[in-house]
């Protein structure tokens, strides 16, 4: 990127809002939020009353029984597409609203039709398969069962080629599953990053959030920060960085901070304008965007005169002197090291000059 076209990413002088999530940067993508089935509720038995009660009865337990039968329907060959349609909607409603419902359905046998259900054509059957997924997931016990079953690549594919509130369950669906450390590299080794990354780019509001989210859980592994800096996830995550009315700026970050951790990760940063960004996200940023900004530079700077020298240039130093006495503890710790680090490369010039 051309220095001339950093000002893409500038904030034209606005402060940050502090509309970031007071309990966590990610910590509201945690199951299916996508509402009741918008995109086909037209086709549950008489309409809307139905649905009603059908969200009010799946409140509470249901039955072995019934539980088994919503599975024979699924599994059934000479079903209908509405029958398998009214299943899958259940099982996703029992999963979502009774956590106990969740390994019920699991042990039951659903996790394989619910899987097979990821690759349905038609594509409301697809995202009640998604979405009853995700359900499940939210037990932890489920998680392994739902791998070994064959979920990760149909998944992947509905995060490429879903209903947006199938790409948006789908990419919560893999964040979920991600919670398990050997999972993170079957999931970035069947494709995920590249849709991950595109869905950033070019989802809603929540399928930002969404993707946000399960890239910050994949990219704790060095062979996923790589993947996700090849696949050009620097530019959106600036992009949204630079953007207060997002309410992207604190998940952004904290994603972009995990990836300078790496050499490819910081050099991407560099090349696609973020030192600015940085650099003013310090200044003008809420406290959290300020601690997690110099964290960035403070990772930028490490082993690199030449990135030192760019973030003194950019204007670094007042408001990390600035962060140094009014931050928090931590933040006030992080800034004095930074602007030491930040001095070194002049202190070891004059000593050159003096000799």
């Amino acid at each position: 990127m051309e220095t001339a076209s950093l000002a893409n990413y500038r904030y034209m002088g606005r402060s940050f809002s502090d509309g970031g999530d007071s309990s966590g940067a990610f910590s509201d993508c945690n199951s299916d939020r996508s509402g009741e089935f918008p995109s086909s509720a037209g086709s549950a038995p008489n309409g809307g009353a139905a649905l009603h009660r059908l969200l009010m009865s799946c409140a509470t337990d249901y039955s072995d029984e019934v539980v088994r039968g919503l599975i024979s329907d699924l599994e059934s060959p000479s079903a209908p597409v509405e029958t398998q349609l009214h299943a899958a909607m259940m099982l996703r409603l029992l999963a979502k609203h009774n956590p106990e419902n969740r390994l019920k359905i699991a042990r039951a046998g659903a996790v394989r039709p619910l899987v097979a259900l990821l690759s349905h054509p038609d594509p409301h059957l697809q995202e009640h398969g998604v979405t009853a997924i995700l359900n499940l997931c939210l037990c932890d016990e489920n998680k392994d069962p739902i791998a070994a079953a064959g979920a990760i690549r149909p998944l992947v594919r509905a995060l490429r080629t879903g209903t947006p509130a199938a790409r948006e369950n789908a990419a919560i669906a893999l964040l979920r599953l991600s919670d398990v450390e050997e999972h993170k590299i079957a999931i970035g080794r069947s494709g995920a990053i590249p849709h991950l990354v595109h869905l950033l780019e070019t989802g809603g509001p929540r399928g930002k959030k969404d993707a946000s989210t399960a890239l910050y859980s994949l990219c704790t592994t060095r062979e996923n920060k790589n993947r996700a800096v090849k696949e050009g996830v620097m530019r959106p995550l600036l992009e949204l960085m630079a953007d207060p009315e997002s309410g992207m700026v604190d998940k952004a970050a904290y994603v972009l901070n995990s990836l300078v951790a790496v050499a490819e990760g910081r050099a991407a940063a560099v090349e696609e304008g973020g030192i600015p960004v940085l650099v003013e996200m310090v200044e003008v940023g809420t406290q959290r965007q300020k601690e997690i900004a110099t964290l960035a530079l403070r990772q930028i700077c490490e082993e690199s005169v030449a990135y030192r020298a760019m973030v003194s240039r950019e204007g670094a130093i007042p408001p990390l002197v600035a962060l140094s006495q009014s931050g928090t503890t931590r933040a006030k710790n992080k800034a004095e090291e930074l602007i030491e680090l930040l001095r070194q490369p002049r202190t070891a010039a004059r000593g050159r000059e003096a000799d």
